[in-house]
């Protein structure tokens, strides 16, 4: 391994150590949501919690990052998902209480414009 790349892997966060783990369907997910996430909300902080890379916002859980390798998904979590409005027909609840998902089963799949509306409503529940 070269040794600039070890170093450089082995100062990383551990949010950005699990994704750059991932095999590169899940990594190419997850990279392409925070690039678009970081654009849309930049005072967001990537964090890694409850062993997945979690997004804060004003140092409160905004959107968390969950791939699941069994059922083939990237699983883009809202903490406060119940109270958007715009593109339910696209938000996952599956038996949640206040999580809505993006579920992503591939880089292709991303609809940016939805994913930048639902980003954008999902910030200004933050005041």
């Amino acid at each position: 391994m070269d040794k600039i790349f070890f170093e450089y892997f082995y100062r990383m966060k551990p949010s950005e150590e699990y994704i750059y783990k991932q095999p590169q369907k899940y990594k190419d997910i997850m990279l392409c949501v925070l690039d678009t996430l970081h654009k849309e909300v930049p005072e967001a902080e990537l964090l890694f919690k409850w062993g997945i890379p979690y997004v804060y916002y004003k140092k409160k859980p905004f959107v968390y990052l969950a791939p699941n390798h069994k059922k083939g998904f990237v699983d883009v979590g809202f903490a406060k998902g119940f109270q958007l409005t715009q593109h339910l027909d696209k938000l996952v609840d599956e038996k949640r209480n206040t999580v809505k998902s993006l579920r992503y089963f591939s880089l292709e799949e991303i609809e940016n414009d939805v994913l930048i509306a639902v980003l954008e409503e999902a910030s200004r529940l933050y005041p």
